[in-house]
């Protein structure tokens, strides 16, 4: 049961991932990428779940041969290695002759191999079933064993390639991509990890050989590490979509913008307090609230601005080095962390004061955006918290 759970779990992301993809698969399928990124999907899945104990023994029932279920699984898994060799050809690059000659070899080459799986385990002899250990307990079965370096030899090279690409992708790509820079580095140490599962296999494989018995490595670690491997790729899909979706966008950007929140909720322009939000509210209206707490607390906060403490600020982050936009939002921030306390210690000595700064002008008018970056540097900028210190008195 617990093995059963290990791969069900890697599996269930695989099929949330095609799910999630479908419309685009559906909307782009004339496109080789979106044909490969399809397959990747479907024959993981089908890998996965077919590679449970439950799993195998239906299938060795349905067909009525002993182990029909390993060629199954094994064919899965090469065409799976293609396409993640497929889809690496097509992100590399345009689709040029080239990319599509090499797209037709990898095509065909893989499925020499599925073929030549299928056919090996024909001519082979496989009367003991094994639910777990397939490879160890066949590895020195004439043509079953030439089915296995196959199946290994096909895996590891896709692996291979999906590591090494995605990780001189990831490289070349730009910061600002995060959602995608996610899910290639998802896809990274998916393949990684695959590898790592591969390296198990053929050292019990090969210890086989060699008269040795390293069974425990293939039939107890292994599964768990390619589980992991599956959940990772699964999620490197995912990743991207979800990260550029509406929702998750406006999230992130709540999630950000509350070290500002917590800071002025407690400010507003004439005593008034915002309406609290219910816990269903969608992320949309928190994020819009969030906003107007944060606009209602500066504003509340003009008259209490110092040019002084901007100006000093300015300078620090100048001095340090830094773009004279980033050293305007760290001033900003410090003139902002200044007036937090100053206000909060006029509280405290429960003096009065008027929102619109009597008999003068507000000194400076707070223009940065946008809010999430003033967050950050109000947040986290040491500038920020040694003007914050002195404002308190500390």
């Amino acid at each position: 049961m617990m093995d059963s759970l290990v791969l069900l779990v890697p599996g269930t992301v695989i099929v949330t991932a095609l799910i999630v993809k479908a419309p685009t698969l559906r909307r782009g399928w004339d496109q080789p990428p979106v044909r490969a990124v399809y397959t990747l999907l479907v024959v993981g899945g089908l890998a996965v779940f077919l590679s449970t104990p439950p799993a195998i023994v239906a299938v060795n029932r349905l067909t009525g041969v002993v182990n029909c279920a390993a060629p199954l699984v094994y064919s899965l898994l090469t065409a799976f290695s293609g396409a993640c060799i497929v889809l690496i050809l097509h992100w590399s690059g345009p689709a040029t002759p080239a990319v599509r000659r090499a797209t037709r070899l990898t095509v065909a080459a893989y499925g020499a191999v599925t073929v030549a799986i299928v056919v090996l385990f024909a001519k082979g002899e496989a009367p003991v079933e094994q639910l777990r250990a397939l490879d160890t307990y066949y590895a020195n079965t004439p043509w079953l064993r030439e089915m296995i370096i196959c199946y290994l030899s096909a895996h590891t090279v896709g692996s291979t390639a999906l590591t090494v690409l995605c990780r001189k992708w990831l490289r070349r790509l730009d910061p600002a991509m995060r959602p995608l820079r996610t899910g290639l580095a998802l896809l990274m140490f998916g393949g990684a990890f695959d590898l790592a599962f591969l390296a198990l296999k053929w050292t019990a494989v090969i210890a086989r050989w060699r008269g040795g018995d390293l069974d425990y490595l293939s039939t107890y670690v292994a599964p768990p590490v390619a589980a992991s491997a599956a959940l990772l790729v699964g999620s490197g899909f995912i990743a991207p979509l979800v990260g550029e979706s509406a929702p998750w966008r406006d999230y992130s950007r709540y999630r950000r913008l509350r070290p500002l929140w917590a800071a002025l909720r407690g400010f507003s322009p004439c005593g008034m307090r915002p309406v609290p939000l219910t816990w269903w509210s969608p992320v949309g209206i928190r994020l819009i609230h969030r906003e107007s707490v944060i606009d209602d607390g500066i504003l509340a906060l003009v008259c209490w601005f110092d040019p002084a403490v901007r100006a000093q600020a300015y300078e620090a982050a100048r001095a340090q080095g830094r773009p004279e936009r980033h050293a305007a939002l760290v001033a900003d921030a410090a003139m902002l962390a200044a007036a937090c306390q100053r206000r909060a210690a006029a509280e405290r000595a429960g003096g009065r004061w008027s929102e619109a700064a009597p008999g003068r002008e507000a000194p400076y008018r707070l223009d940065s955006r946008p809010l999430t970056e003033l967050a950050r540097e109000f947040d986290v900028s040491p500038i920020v918290a040694e003007v914050r210190r002195r404002a308190a008195g500390v």
